[in-house]
């Protein structure tokens, strides 16, 4: 069942959240440096969970990773890390928590090289989902296959993130301007 299919035919109010995120940020382009690390930062967290979790802690998210502030990241010390282990509204995992560290300091040496995450990521725009895993898997932690795949569907770099019958893909058509083959 694709996401569109399974968000169209949710009926039950906790399943809500899905609708909102699929109608209103799933597959849309982020410009902001720190909206893309946030995205990213909810991808590698989903990993052996489900979106629903995910999508529910968003807000703890946003606010125990400093509204996605890649600079403040980047200077996390052992305390932000004993302090987000510890809060009950985010995923604690360790490792999850290290990389997002990490990578915050990774995408600060891409800013100075590229002037932005996104200009990064455009630099490299197009590619196939193959090809965007090894550059993640070589420049990032903890994004394997799945992680760099929804980040980049979910951030309109990769196609796929909405069926054609879709209202919402035909929204993000008018907007990207595109080949309806394209989103």
């Amino acid at each position: 069942m694709s996401y569109c299919t399974f968000v169209h035919d949710i009926t039950a109010q906790k399943d809500l959240i899905h609708k909102i995120y699929h109608d209103q940020f799933y597959g849309f382009p982020l410009e902001d440096d720190n909206q893309l690390f946030g995205r990213l930062i909810l991808e590698i967290n989903q990993a052996g969970l489900s979106w629903a979790t995910i999508l529910r802690k968003e807000s703890a998210f946003k606010k125990a990773f400093h509204n996605y502030d890649i600079k403040k990241i980047a200077r996390y010390a052992d305390k932000d890390i004993q302090r987000l282990l510890l809060d009950e509204g985010i995923i604690r995992n360790r490792l999850k928590i290290q990389a997002v560290i990490h990578n915050a300091k990774v995408i600060l040496d891409l800013q100075k090289s590229h002037g932005s995450f996104k200009a990064w990521l455009d630099s490299h725009h197009p590619l196939e989902k193959a090809d965007w895993v090894k550059l993640f898997k070589k420049t990032f932690k903890f994004t394997g296959g799945e992680i760099t795949g929804e980040f980049l569907m979910s951030t309109g770099y990769l196609p796929g993130a909405h069926d054609p019958d879709c209202p919402t893909y035909k929204k993000l058509k008018k907007l990207k301007n595109l080949p309806l083959n394209k989103i």
